[in-house]
């Protein structure tokens, strides 16, 4: 895709269309940012240094709208000019008797639906997730397996992830529909297979169960990626962030209800089958919904959500950003470690004298205060826009957090694992959705589901390993006490630590001008105010 110009008169039009190559960057492929840049610069002297009347003349009949050009950093906005925002034709919408809203970017109340039933589908999955994990020592009896067997549901699920990642990507480019609906589909066979081998109270079959977990993990990337490709498209950049908080929390709120609803529907071997069936019915219920929710809005939410995104082939180049990676790589060793934690807090605490049913309250601990934080500042972050501050200062709590969690355990006492995990809660859950809007600033125009993957599917990899990890580092029968897990703490402590320094260093040593929100400034530019700061410590 490459913008042609239209040179009648002041009201020039750039039109993007498909052209075939016939000159190449250095790495074999257009980029369409310069080429957008290259049909502006054509156009300067036409305008006639006037935005205003440019504007005026491109604007009279109603058949035009503003449309950012996403330029790349190095164009600076030049006095006079249109800056960031170029003119395209809005043939489609205004075309027979104009169309609904043509022109106009408007959002729809039509879009809550969608948002809704993608939040429900992330809470069933991960309450899917941790159906086995919360009551593994009855679990175990009842599939005739040993503990470490049953932490495989929940490792062969994070890699069944990892597996799907790259056919999740290549769905959500599509659009955020066909991929949700992939992972209802998914979600509800995985259910019923669950149940077939789940189905008697004399015993279940540890293979079927296991075929049903990997379908239910093939399901999550088509949704747990989805966030910010939904929110992009549906919403302006007053409603992002807290778009994107609401189904990517649910993620996790989904692992509390799990923690701490199926120590109570399973209380001992033969109650698991049970456990599997309620659970079913359940999410085949708030699955169904999905095959009805709308595609796309009828026209654009915002500039940004109207601009042509890069190919998947062009979005390699943009991922060698470094500023990307320093962002990528510590999310997915907090999610990886929320993982492990999630899924091993039951033999964590149990050794020490905690019961099944306090190790799922420190889980749903853990998970309510999070939310409840991530709920009063993610709108604080969509007004303010200060998605540098809250990870930096998110970032330290929680590798601090992890570090005190080593030590809580042999007080055997309540409190202290309430306290260390709502801590660590209210910092992990306030920088996921802060941390995946500001990748898909940093990263735009590449589409915002690549990042999510990225992120989401490294955080299920290290998840897997850390769970085998922690797995090995167990204490013997001979340990104090037996079968505890003091070194796998602190493994997770050290590696959290040293993920640290890795976000504080975003903006350091002279790269500052490299942390300009694109989606925002192109907002900006699309409203009149170009030259509004777009930093993402703009607001401290």
């Amino acid at each position: 895709m490459a913008p042609s110009t239209n040179t009648h008169g002041a009201g020039a039009v750039i039109e993007l269309c498909n052209t075939k190559n016939t000159s190449h960057s250095s790495s074999g492929d257009i980029d369409i940012d310069d080429k957008i840049h290259e049909a502006y610069s054509q156009q300067d002297l036409m305008r006639g240094g006037s935005k205003t009347s440019f504007e005026a003349s491109s604007r009279k009949d109603g058949h035009h709208q503003r449309l950012p050009s996403s330029a790349d950093d190095e164009f600076e906005p030049r006095p006079g000019s249109a800056a960031t925002t170029e003119i395209i034709e809005n043939a489609d919408a205004t075309a027979g008797d104009g169309g609904e809203g043509a022109g106009v970017y408007k959002v729809y109340k039509r879009r809550w639906f969608g948002l809704v039933q993608l939040t429900l589908l992330n809470i069933i999955i991960s309450w899917d997730w941790l159906t086995f994990s919360p009551v593994s020592q009855y679990a175990a009896a009842y599939y005739g397996r040993s503990e470490s067997d049953i932490n495989w549901f929940s490792t062969a699920f994070l890699f069944a992830f990892v597996a799907i990642s790259p056919l999740t990507i290549y769905m959500l480019h599509l659009g955020p529909k066909p991929s949700i609906v992939t992972a209802a589909v998914f979600t509800i066979l995985g259910n019923v297979v669950r149940v077939a081998g789940s189905h008697s109270r004399d015993g279940g079959i540890f293979g079927v169960v296991m075929f049903g977990q990997i379908l239910i993990g093939l399901a999550q990337p088509f949704v747990l990626s989805a966030p910010t490709r939904y929110s992009d498209l549906w919403f302006t950049n007053r409603g992002r962030v807290a778009a994107t908080a609401l189904p990517s929390l649910a993620n996790p709120f989904g692992a509390a209800l799990g923690q701490l609803v199926v120590p109570f529907l399973a209380t001992g071997p033969g109650d698991v089958s049970n456990a599997v069936i309620y659970i079913t019915i359940f999410s085949v219920v708030l699955a169904l919904p999905s095959f009805f929710i709308p595609a796309s809005p009828p026209t654009p939410a915002g500039p940004s959500g109207d601009t042509p995104k890069a190919s998947l082939r062009s979005s390699l180049h943009l991922l060698k950003s470094v500023e990307l990676w320093l962002i990528l790589i510590p999310y997915a060793i907090y999610v990886g470690f929320f993982n492990s934690i999630s899924s091993l807090l039951n033999q964590i605490l149990v050794p020490y004298g905690f019961s099944s049913d306090d190790a799922g309250i420190a889980g749903a601990v853990l998970i309510v205060v999070g939310l409840v934080a991530s709920a009063i500042t993610s709108p604080i972050i969509d007004r303010t826009k200060a998605f540098l501050p809250a990870i930096k200062i998110a970032v330290p709590i929680i590798g601090l957090s992890y570090l005190a969690f080593i030590f809580v355990p042999p007080t055997r006492q309540l409190a202290g694992p309430y306290v260390v995990l709502a801590i660590l809660g209210a910092a992990s859950f306030s920088l996921v959705p802060v941390a995946l809007e500001l990748l898909c600033e940093l990263g735009h125009p590449m589409s915002p589901e690549i990042t999510a993957t990225i992120a989401w599917g490294g955080g299920q990899l290290l998840g897997a390993f850390f769970i085998l990890i922690s797995d090995a580092l167990k204490a013997g029968p001979g340990g104090d006490p037996p079968a505890n897990l003091s070194r796998a703490l602190i493994f997770t402590a050290v590696v959290a630590l040293a993920a640290v320094p890795l976000p504080l260093a975003l903006g350091l040593f002279g790269r500052k001008d490299k942390l300009v929100l694109r989606r925002v400034r192109s907002d900006n530019a699309e409203h009149g105010h170009g030259n509004a700061d777009s930093r993402p410590d703009s607001a401290v």
